[in-house]
């Protein structure tokens, strides 16, 4: 959720397309693609580095070193972890407890702690191996955002933002930063096993699983107000929500669809909702076809569940091409590296980079109309970093531009873009270096 600061709710935050760039002909993907069914994979497991154990390494293909590749990777941690705290950092300290250390990732624009961000830090820390990292801001998420009281309607959520002093700025959960959670829970129980009480992270990443599709629908009263908050999917669309209270629950996200992760749930989640998050991922598939327009390839912040822009009166942004949907292609390239079920994702990635290309590939704006009319001019590193994961699946020649201008960015150090576009950034490394991994747990209960 980002950039759009509301305390009620969790805000930022097709057949055959033609496209030219450069004399190459871009072309959708195979007729019949708005029918509603994905490509049937070979096997279950499909053919992506979730059964091949291989990661592409972007940076490699474009003919950086090994050496230079890791440089980059650590320099970028180093300084949005550990750097100057007033310049430099988004990754801060904040004493300890019974548990151990604790520590938050800070919009320092915003001043605000928000559950993408913690979340997102968490994944980062687990595919860099910073144990210390992710226990801390573990810590400080289960005992600042994590809400217990059983009467409460959002109970077994995490708030979604919080004052650098730990109090509430809102008593509402968004879903990108639960699918995050569990995500990075379960990796940290493949890549170190799980520990006791609170580091039992395979228990937790259940747990909060569970919630996430099963928490009933309740009205209480809250310091917030009345809320009514039930879970976080639509159950008859097998589709994530905007988010699980108020009008928010008539509505998706495409920024938030992860059918990468749900294939994972599928898998390792607890056992009576397998089926349901597989539907899930084949949904969400299904959906970034109909979100995103047939000649520019590019989603609206939030959708209706048929895929049609919303818009809403607390986010002008909303119908646009803006912050969320920056991610989007992300999601659905880093799909198709890991799964590729869905040969579709290709061809929206071609498309979508065929469009930055034609708006000038060192100089795009950062807000569009859905059709391509530029509303922003920032060229921002978050939108760059996320184009070039977009070649993860993308088929043609300007792929590699777009993986050479992540190269060239500078690590994010604005107070604007330290927090969200640093963490996309240092995201977008990851999964062009080949370094953004899945890490089985040892033991799944069947």
């Amino acid at each position: 959720m980002h950039h759009v600061f509301l305390y009620f709710a969790a805000v930022r935050g097709r057949v055959l397309g033609l496209a030219f760039f450069g004399g190459w002909l871009l072309l959708g993907a195979c007729a019949g693609q708005n029918s509603g069914s994905t490509v049937s994979p070979p096997t279950a497991d499909g053919q992506g580095a979730f059964a091949t154990k291989k990661y592409r390494n972007l940076f490699r293909e474009a003919g950086h070193t090994g050496p230079e590749i890791t440089a980059k990777v650590a320099a970028a941690f180093q300084q949005l972890f550990h750097g100057d705290s007033a310049s430099q950092a988004i990754y801060f300290p904040a004493g300890k407890n019974q548990q151990g250390p604790k520590a938050y990732i800070c919009d320092v624009y915003h001043n605000d702690i928000r559950s993408e961000g913690m979340s997102y830090g968490m994944m980062i820390a687990v595919q860099l191996n910073k144990k210390t990292e992710f226990d801390a801001l573990w810590n400080y998420a289960l005992t600042h955002m994590y809400i217990q009281k059983p009467a409460h309607p959002a109970a077994g959520y995490f708030a979604w933002s919080l004052k650098r002093d730990g109090t509430p700025n809102s008593e509402s959960p968004a879903p990108d930063g639960e699918e995050y959670f569990v995500t990075a829970l379960y990796f940290a129980a493949g890549r170190w096993g799980n520990g006791t009480g609170i580091y039992d992270y395979q228990t937790w990443a259940n747990k909060i699983l569970t919630t996430m599709r099963h928490q009933p629908l309740k009205t209480v009263p809250t310091k917030s107000g009345t809320q009514t908050i039930g879970s976080m999917v639509n159950e008859e669309r097998k589709m994530i929500l905007f988010v699980p209270q108020g009008n928010g629950r008539n509505f998706s996200d495409p920024s938030y669809h992860l059918p990468a992760f749900y294939e994972l749930w599928a898998r390792w989640g607890p056992a009576n909702d397998r089926t349901f998050w597989a539907a899930a991922a084949d949904t969400s598939r299904n959906y970034f076809v109909k979100a995103t327009h047939p000649q520019t390839g590019l989603a609206a912040d939030y959708a209706d569940f048929d895929g049609k822009p919303v818009k809403v009166s607390f986010n002008p942004n909303a119908h646009y091409f803006a912050y969320d949907s920056w991610r989007t292609a992300m999601n659905w390239s880093v799909d198709w590296a890991w799964w590729q079920k869905d040969t579709r994702q290709q061809a929206l990635s071609n498309r979508i980079q065929a469009f930055f290309a034609s708006q000038g590939i060192a100089n795009y704006g950062n807000v569009y109309t859905v059709d391509g009319k530029k509303i922003g001019n920032s060229h921002n590193t978050g939108l760059v970093a996320t184009n070039a994961v977009a070649s993860l699946a993308a088929t043609h020649p300007p792929a590699k531009d777009f993986v050479q201008a992540l190269w060239q960015e500078a690590i994010p150090d604005q107070p604007g873009e330290r927090y969200y576009d640093g963490l996309l950034y240092l995201m977008s490394l990851l999964h062009c270096s080949g370094e953004f991994r899945i890490y089985a747990p040892s033991k799944i209960a069947g």
